[in-house]
């Protein structure tokens, strides 16, 4: 990876962070006022701790995603340290996944929200959980990518007492 190609992700990580922050801190406040006076007003605590903790399981991809960008600038990535902030952001976005799942199950009941906004929950529920499984199909590369460093250095080391 390039330094103009991590300086401009980790410009983006950190834009995406600050942005996080002020969801969690000014629009979750926001949004509670908008819900006390709306018929959801009486499933706002869920609906807030649902948001406030969606917003948490991005901030854990992102921060993940930055630790193993740094990790590929020092040539570190295809090591067995890697596989803890992947494996992080393969548990964050299954949370994330069933925590939309569970803002659909609170929006469901009654006429406040639309049926068709809840099915299109459950499929975004879906797809949040399909990239999950795309990041653990790329855990499992990495894991082969790994294996082969090992061998490789090995390999090296008996050449290396052959010479």
């Amino acid at each position: 990876m390039g330094k103009l190609t991590v300086l401009a992700l980790r410009a983006v990580i950190a834009v995406l962070l600050a942005g996080s922050v002020f969801c969690q801190t000014v629009m979750a406040a926001l949004l509670a006022g908008d819900l006390k006076d709306s018929p959801l007003a009486d499933r706002a605590v869920p609906i807030l701790v649902i948001v406030f903790l969606g917003v948490v399981t991005a901030q854990i991809v992102l921060v993940c995603v930055w630790r193993l960008v740094t990790m590929v600038r020092q040539g570190t990535v295809f090591s067995h340290d890697a596989f803890w902030y992947v494996h992080l952001v393969i548990g964050a976005f299954t949370a994330a996944a069933l925590l939309v799942c569970a803002l659909g199950v609170v929006l469901a009941p009654g006429e406040a929200v639309a049926p068709g906004i809840v099915l299109l929950l459950g499929g975004v529920a879906l797809a949040v959980f399909g990239v999950a499984l795309i990041v653990l199909v790329l855990r499992m590369l990495l894991a082969q990518a790994v294996a082969r460093d090992v061998e490789a250095s090995q390999m090296r080391a008996e050449l290396a007492e052959v010479i």
